[in-house]
């Protein structure tokens, strides 16, 4: 396999980045409560898309800004808003991203999380825009029912940085491996936050699952997870395991162009470029199981879209797969790939599915990499099997610091 040299991630990233946005507006997530909003609404916290300054946006209430800004309080109490993750699962870290918020910036944040069912959740309503509003008497009095102020405390209070471009990603790492529904982020006293991402991995009750149901094994929701991969150039490829079908190229994988192609490409007898390049990513399933039906999703990807893929698949232990990882799936001993999906041509803006004679029966797995030729997008993969109860489901205790892998 030829390899290029590529732009490493600089060490002062934390390992979490790699893992999915839990409380992103795209997967669900929603403000359900928030003290107040009077420069602009706490939904923002929760866009996808970077945030924006515009110098000349002004509303009725004040200044424009692309995040949660409450007024500058003149009452007892601070600030604070509850959000539903979209995904529930365990949490690795937080980015409180103050991004333009210069002269202000929340000074102080803490937060807090609990794992709340259905039953215990009581009727709100924060439906609009809600610029200029604060909650009401009586949405303190139902949000009270939830007794948030009692929640694990997650992120003990600390000093946030200003939004300044070198200063406004506020990395917060955590150590809870318990299921998280709903977080409460507190701000001291008042201010404004751009941006609120919560890193983890879905974590599904696979006991409400029969043995004999077709589900997405390397879904998002149920606990999917990107562990390694050669080039995120333009998307990483955790956004392959997101919710529903992505919204833009921006929402898959894709691959810087490869330059190690040949001068004049060359097709074989299936019409397959010849390359000696490729890229490649591997995730680690939500559960262990057996893979019977693929989809290969290139959505939005018309010029840029792979010539060909292949997925094959492993089973490894947590502490194999841990050492893969600190040696950036390096070794002399790689893991025992198995072709799970033999090398496949593919089209522009096209969902590709493969079911039997097509899939590989190579029995229980809990890994798969997927291997693009030269390079280029793919928005979504969907590996649907049955379970295997009678391996153990892989957990992430320590998370290494992933980087692309030359």
């Amino acid at each position: 396999m030829a390899s290029r040299p590529v732009q490493k991630e600089t060490s002062s990233r934390p390992h979490f980045l790699q893992f999915n946005n839990l409380a992103c507006e795209t997967a669900g997530g929603k403000v359900i409560f928030a003290t107040d909003e009077w420069f602009a609404p706490a939904r923002n916290l929760l866009k996808r898309d970077p945030p924006e300054f515009i110098a000349s946006a002004f509303t009725e209430y004040g200044k424009w800004m692309d995040g949660w800004e409450t007024r500058r309080k003149r009452i007892a109490g601070h600030d604070w808003c509850i959000i539903q993750l979209g995904v529930p699962g365990i949490i690795h870290g937080f980015d409180v991203d103050t991004s333009f918020f210069t002269g202000n910036y929340a000074p102080y944040t803490s937060i807090q999380a609990a794992c709340l069912g259905g039953s215990m959740m009581p009727s709100f309503t924060l439906e609009g825009d809600r610029t200029g509003m604060a909650a009401s008497p009586s949405q303190f009095e139902a949000v009270a029912q939830l007794y948030s102020d009692s929640w694990e405390e997650l992120v003990p209070m600390i000093k946030l940085n200003p939004g300044y471009s070198e200063s406004c990603h506020n990395y917060l790492n955590v150590t809870y491996p318990h299921r998280v529904t709903h977080i409460r982020l507190n701000i001291y006293p008042d201010g404004g936050i751009a941006r609120l991402k919560v890193y983890g991995i879905g974590k599904t009750d696979w006991s409400t699952v029969s043995s004999q149901d077709l589900v997405d094994l390397v879904a998002l929701v149920n606990g999917g997870v990107c562990v390694g991969y050669s080039d995120a150039h333009f998307g990483h490829p955790r956004n392959m395991i997101g919710l529903g079908r992505a919204d833009n190229m921006g929402d898959g994988w894709e691959t810087a162009r490869r330059l190690d192609r040949p001068k004049v490409l060359k097709v074989n007898e299936k019409g397959i470029l010849q390359v000696r390049g490729c890229e490649w990513a591997i995730l680690r399933l939500g559960h262990p199981g057996i893979i019977s039906k693929i989809e290969v999703d290139t959505n939005h990807f018309k010029g840029n879209f792979p010539d060909s893929c292949k997925i094959e698949a492993c089973s490894l232990t947590p502490d194999e797969e841990n050492n893969f990882i600190h040696n950036q799936w390096r070794s002399d001993k790689p893991p025992k790939w198995r072709i799970l999906l033999s090398p496949q041509k593919l089209k522009a803006h096209h969902r590709h599915l493969f079911a039997g004679e097509s899939v590989v029966q190579c029995g229980p797995v809990t890994h798969v990499r997927l291997v693009i030729a030269p390079d280029g997008g793919v928005s979504r993969l969907r590996l649907w099997g049955i379970l295997h109860p009678k391996m153990k489901i892989l957990s992430l205790i320590t998370y290494p610091h992933v980087v692309p892998n030359p």
